[in-house]
């Protein structure tokens, strides 16, 4: 296992920055986020907040029609976009493309996600249904494998056992042992890092982001890291959170955020959103509203402005 680090407010401070004063929406970053569904339409309202609010300058959903009246009344500074006609030449424009919170799982879904991978150059932030899809659809990880642009994946502890599990048959290997609570969280995201080629964030009470980059011996050259957060709270385990932290990452990376340091500057920042969240409401009955609000505060007490 790789030695690990801390993400710090010092190493924060050394990536996000001031703002130029002439910069302007188109600078800042566009984010392009496929997600919600019907009967999931949150998911899709609380990642493109969290981009927004993390100071992505554009944002569009990509999300079935059925649901745009309630994204472009619950997010109104967010443009939609019909899912279903999302082409090869339209993701160009973007700085960065989140996919999966609220998606839905099934072989379209996954042809979705298999498209985007194939002919989107910039990073893309993978979560729920788009992990979901790839553990069930592609079972070789194959998409991921292939893909030259990097990719950041942030499973929770269940949907990090189902890549264990698609690894293992993939590798004609019994999955006994194999799980995060068998390895231990360390060890199984470094696992998927360096099976998929992509850069892991494994949410939960300590989060960990890594990139194993191995040699063509098959070992861990020396660009591979694993570090560890040190903010957040018990406050945050509620639903919709991790969709939150899908639309931070997404808007770091689309600001030109080399993508290891928007997947730990993102967990870190998310944790602090909480942490503020946390102070204001308390943890009991604190929910991703909260932590999405508190956004602007956690960048203004990092940035000063």
């Amino acid at each position: 296992m790789e030695k690990i680090s801390l993400i710090t407010l010092e190493y924060v401070n050394t990536i996000v920055k001031e703002r130029p004063e002439d910069i302007h929406k188109g600078r800042c970053g566009r984010v392009l986020i496929v997600a919600g569904s019907v009967g999931m339409a949150g998911a899709a309202v609380l990642s493109a907040r969290g981009a927004l609010k993390s100071g992505s300058g554009l944002v569009k959903i990509a999300a079935p029609v059925d649901i745009f009246n309630i994204l472009q009344t619950a997010v109104p500074q967010a443009t939609c976009m019909d899912v279903s006609e999302l082409t090869e030449g339209q993701l160009d424009i973007y700085d960065a493309v989140a996919i999966g919170p609220g998606l839905g799982v099934d072989e379209s879904r996954y042809l979705l996600i298999k498209h985007i991978l194939k002919h989107y150059n910039g990073t893309v932030v993978l979560d729920a249904d788009g992990i979901n899809c790839i553990c069930r659809y592609d079972m070789g990880l194959q998409c991921l494998k292939d893909r030259e642009d990097p990719v950041i994946l942030t499973p929770h502890v269940g949907e990090a056992d189902r890549f264990l599990a698609a690894l293992c048959k993939r590798d004609g290997k019994s999955s006994e042992g194999n799980s995060v609570k068998a390895l231990g969280r360390q060890k199984a995201a470094e696992t998927i890092s360096e099976c998929t080629g992509s850069i892991v964030l494994l949410k939960g009470a300590g989060t960990i982001v890594t990139e194993i980059c191995s040699t063509e011996e098959k070992v861990p050259s020396d660009k591979s890291k694993t570090y560890t957060n040190t903010t957040g709270n018990a406050g945050m385990a509620t639903g919709g959170s991790g969709d939150v932290l899908t639309g931070v990452i997404a808007a770091l990376a689309g600001y030109g955020i080399d993508p290891f340091d928007a997947a730990a500057v993102g967990a870190y920042m998310h944790g602090l959103a909480g942490d503020i969240a946390a102070e204001r409401y308390g943890q009991w009955g604190m929910t991703a509203v909260e932590i999405e609000e508190s956004l602007p505060a956690a960048f203004k007490k990092v940035v000063g402005k």
